[in-house]
């Protein structure tokens, strides 16, 4: 190789674009395609808050309409390209709220899982733990409950265990309060 080619060569390298590359542009259209998608499942009420353009509220209206696969796939590329124009600082903000409620939701619904399965295996112990953790609780019916929902469990029957559950629900909303 001759002294020419290196120069070439380095001129060559020296040319290159300085943005980002097509994957990571490719990346970015398709988290902003799974973020329209997001956002069209979310309540309008809770939309409202943002300060979208009318066009990009007539697509979002839209979606409800579309029902082929392949139609929705480009819906949510429109989408993503109206979204691009607006103030993704605040759409970020909103759908990261809506995850991170939802996820508390979760979580607050598996704990509660958790009790009804500890009170149905071990009994009194776990409600005389229950009733410190919530002290407001009717003592005799949370009792009661968990006696029925041991036996419809051995039975394998759900509704004494779906009681059950909907009451430590609504002692620990009490509580809450």
């Amino acid at each position: 190789m001759n002294s020419n080619d290196e120069e070439l060569e380095y001129e060559y390298v020296d040319d290159l674009p300085e943005g980002p590359s097509k994957s990571q542009i490719k990346r970015e259209k398709l988290a902003l395609q799974a973020l329209a998608e997001r956002m069209a499942g979310m309540p309008r009420r809770e939309l409202e808050r943002l300060n979208l353009s009318e066009a990009t509220w007539a697509a979002l209206d839209e979606t409800a309409r579309i029902k082929d696969p392949r139609a929705r796939g480009r819906h949510w590329k429109r989408i993503a390209n109206l979204l691009e124009r607006e103030d993704m600082h605040a759409v970020h903000a909103l759908v990261d709220e809506a995850e991170n409620r939802e996820r508390a939701e979760t979580d607050r619904h598996h704990a509660l899982e958790r009790w009804r399965e500890r009170l149905i295996a071990e009994g009194d112990p776990v409600v005389a733990e229950f009733i410190d953790q919530c002290p407001s609780v009717d003592r005799q019916q949370l009792r009661t409950l968990v006696r029925a929902a041991q036996r419809d469990s051995e039975r394998g029957k759900p509704e004494a265990p779906r009681k059950l559950f909907r009451f430590l629900r609504e002692a620990l909303d009490a509580g809450e309060d």
